[in-house]
């Protein structure tokens, strides 16, 4: 009798430390993503003044086109950059948040089997059958989660590597077409000379 009370108490403690562990990856992806804006929007202000003493200092429409080709790039990286980082932070999240997970149902199904082998032991005799049928049908349950866990894995992974390389290709175009930019400038410096 003093077994079931304990298993109880175990049970609300570990499902307690489970949601404390899932509260916490909360707060702490929270957390990553205002420090990451509050960095963003100091080095903005940064950025801003010193763009702003720099566009007092164009004196000619030469400068004034080069001035705004220059600004194009840097916001167009920025922008992939920062993605990147909110990408990173929320997967780091998802991350944390299916390793709890994972571990809440292999807690789960310890639970259920040490539950299966404490009704065999107490089961009356010609019920073999019957626990053979539970133990079998939670090895196929355990199976079968394995299984959809793997593909699960297979997917976000190749989700991850298609996002990596989709950034890879944007920072490159950008950097591609920042460069036509620039060097476009000079010839149309010379065109207007």
């Amino acid at each position: 009798m003093s077994a079931i009370p304990q298993q109880v108490l175990a049970n609300q403690k570990a499902t307690l430390d489970n949601f404390l562990a899932i509260q916490g990856t909360f707060f702490g992806g929270f957390e990553k993503l205002i420090d990451l804006n509050l960095k963003v929007i100091k080095a903005t202000l940064d950025e801003v003044a010193q763009k702003s003493q720099q566009a007092i200092e164009v004196k000619d429409a030469q400068e004034a086109l080069a001035f705004t080709s220059a600004l194009v790039q840097p916001g167009a990286e920025k922008a992939l950059a920062y993605s990147k980082h909110v990408y990173d932070i929320v997967s780091g999240i998802q991350v944390d948040l299916s390793k709890l997970t994972e571990e809440q149902i292999a807690q789960g199904q310890q639970q259920v089997s040490a539950a299966i082998d404490q009704l065999a032991k107490n089961a009356p005799t010609g019920s073999e059958g019957a626990v053979a049928l539970l133990k079998s049908s939670l090895a196929t349950a355990n199976s079968a989660y394995e299984s959809v866990a793997k593909a699960t894995r297979q997917a976000a992974d190749a989700a991850e590597s298609n996002i990596t390389a989709a950034t890879n290709a944007t920072f490159k175009a950008a950097s591609d077409a920042a460069e036509a930019a620039k060097s476009g400038a000079p010839r149309a410096r010379r065109s207007a000379a």
